[in-house]
């Protein structure tokens, strides 16, 4: 992208400047990837030879592409679990493997370096978002590829275990191990294996009408009392901080597990940060090379990737191209301001409940 394909950061403000595209796929490869229908009753599923994951964005306010996509996800954002959060990634996913919970990490990494793109007071930042939202969050930005992951049983705001879907009797010979180099997930999946891992349909296509609570369903349910996980979020996420009892749990081949992950403190269409304290206006440090945001599920140890959500910000030729690909107005778009004028304010103070 050249240079005058650059945002005019003196007019940040005007959001028609700028659109979002989100895109979810079972690699770092762009070419795995489908446009994600944000807020949509669609399901997106990918299978690799590891894992079979579904995967649902919800985005308040959402103004991007496809512009099929409604506005807002009226009932997730309504519920009192999700009423200040401003997005959501909730995962459905089977393993075909047993994954340590060790070994399986949520959170943003990328392709280059950001440090020369890193705002003032990023820091501060940080130890905002390590002691307010995740303490489990490590990695390293100033890296040529930076990332930042935190231990996805810490890290996801709900965790639900379920039921085997595929009896261990009836699951296929385990694949080939997956201690390998990361393959970046473009391993082929072939017909007689994706026949023998076919799951429930409620479980895949029909996702998208789940909001995921913390718990269990079935010997998931037994499993938590048995591994002492605590019934609420806060206390499973700090269960899971203790390295005893994150080493202690595994990813059972066979069984399905639910996630959401999301908070009140990124809104992906005012392009700014509301941390307590702290807010940053990202719009200024937008560049061809930082225009994304990559949430990864992938194995720390071996670096294989399970799934991979891209928020990516349009604008100058890659707006033009999209609006010419997709067209330009959501769905109930003439109400969207009005949502956002009524909602302003709305991030939660430091007493409010927001677990």
């Amino acid at each position: 992208m050249g240079e005058s394909s650059l945002p005019d950061q003196s007019q940040a403000s005007h959001h028609s400047q700028y659109r979002l595209r989100v895109t979810a796929g079972p690699s770092y490869d762009s070419a795995t990837h489908k446009t994600v229908p944000v807020n949509s009753p669609k399901t997106l599923t990918f299978e690799t030879r590891s894992i079979i994951f579904s995967v649902c964005v919800r985005i308040r306010h959402f103004t991007g592409f496809p512009p099929s996509s409604p506005v807002t996800a009226e009932k997730y954002f309504t519920s009192d679990l999700h009423k200040y959060d401003q997005y959501s990634i909730s995962l459905s996913f089977v393993p075909k493997r047993d994954i340590p919970g060790e070994e399986l990490v949520f959170g943003n990494d990328f392709d280059r370096p950001i440090r020369d793109r890193l705002p003032p007071g990023f820091n501060q930042a940080f130890r905002i978002v390590k002691w307010w939202i995740d303490p489990g969050l490590d990695g390293d930005v100033y890296a040529d590829k930076p990332f930042l992951y935190g231990p996805a049983l810490s890290s996801w705001n709900v965790l639900r275990i379920g039921d085997e879907v595929i009896p261990k009797d009836q699951l296929p010979s385990s694949s080939p191990s997956s201690d390998v180099e990361d393959r970046d997930g473009e391993d082929e999946v072939d017909e007689d294996e994706s026949h023998a891992w076919k799951i429930p349909e409620e479980h895949t296509e029909n996702f998208h009408d789940v909001i995921v609570e913390e718990g269990g369903e079935g010997t998931g349910l037994a499993l938590r009392s048995e591994a002492n996980i605590p019934a609420d979020p806060p206390g499973r996420q700090k269960h899971f901080l203790n390295r005893t009892n994150l080493s202690s749990f595994t990813f059972e081949r066979g069984r399905l597990y639910q996630s959401d992950f999301g908070n009140p403190y990124l809104d992906f269409n005012d392009f700014s940060l509301k941390l307590p304290g702290f807010t940053l206006n990202v719009i200024q440090y937008v560049d061809s090379k930082t225009h994304e945001l990559r949430y990864t599920l992938k194995n720390k140890r071996s670096g294989e990737v399970y799934g991979v959500v891209v928020f990516t910000l349009l604008f100058g030729d890659e707006l033009k191209e999209a609006a010419r690909e997709y067209g330009s107005d959501n769905q109930d778009g003439a109400h969207v301001q009005e949502e956002r004028d009524r909602d302003s304010g709305s991030i939660p103070s430091d007493e409010d409940d927001i677990d």
